[in-house]
């Protein structure tokens, strides 16, 4: 959602808050923070908050709302309780190349918003992932670290690429580690295989092409190296939860 005016406020429940795009500025407690995509901002219950715009580049925002209770066995009894304590997060901190951590934010607040049966179950379930997601990445932030280094390189490698096909040995070589070696340090960084990342990164462009509207499936499978046409529309269907033509009906004629 876009969040075109200031706003001032104190929940009752946590809050997460992802920012996909535009500027501005977030307040939380006593201290202020710019609002840059990729940007992740967590608010503990009860504490006050607000946002500034930037009039000529409207921010826009994924949030989520949730509350937890705690658990525990006391003398033989189970023994739930409402828990307000702050969650261990940074009130705000950089999530641009957090892949997995974004994909889940996604599909948590797209679970949510289309309510489908079991969508309940279904949040929590994604909310626990996303919150393990969060964590591995705080736990990787090692900028000097060579192999973080050599899986952005891959990705540089695989955007300028993303017309073509590429190999998990025409990338071992780019940047000089085994195949095995790569594969396992490329899913541990990223939480995607190779191949996995590389479909992901083809589809986010076919969206953008099938928006665009003038090209058909088959061109825009073709324009992004899938010789089966078929075989695109599964990829698709698998990341997007709907087919190409679905896609475009549903975006560019709102059907």
């Amino acid at each position: 959602m876009r969040v075109p005016r200031k706003f001032s406020r104190t929940l009752s429940h946590h809050e997460l808050i992802l920012v996909t795009g535009g500027a501005g500025s977030i307040t939380i407690g006593e201290k202020k923070h710019p609002v840059q995509e990729g940007m992740l901002y967590y608010i503990a219950p009860g504490v006050f908050h607000s946002f500034e715009p930037n009039p000529s580049k409207p921010a826009s925002f994924l949030t989520v709302h949730f509350s937890y209770a705690r658990v525990s066995l006391h003398e033989g009894k189970w023994e739930v309780t409402d828990d307000m304590q702050p969650l261990g997060l940074q009130s705000a901190q950089s999530l641009k190349d957090a892949y997995s951590a974004l994909d889940l934010f996604q599909k948590l607040v797209d679970c949510w918003n289309a309510k489908l049966p079991g969508y309940e179950f279904m949040s929590k379930t994604l909310l626990q992932q996303l919150f393990i997601a969060i964590v591995q990445h705080i736990k990787k932030q090692h900028p000097t670290d060579a192999a973080s280094l050599k899986v952005e390189k891959i990705i540089h490698y695989m955007l300028q690429h993303i017309s073509d096909k590429v190999t998990l040995n025409e990338l071992s070589d780019l940047v000089q580690l085994a195949p095995t070696y790569l594969s396992r340090t490329f899913k541990e960084t990223t939480g995607y295989s190779v191949i996995e990342f590389f479909n992901r990164m083809k589809i986010d462009k076919a969206k953008e092409l099938l928006i665009e509207g003038d090209k058909k499936v088959k061109e825009v499978a073709q324009a992004l190296g899938f010789t089966d046409e078929f075989y695109f529309s599964r990829i698709f269907k698998r990341n997007e939860g709907i087919s190409p033509s679905e896609y475009y009906s549903k975006n560019v004629h709102g059907i």
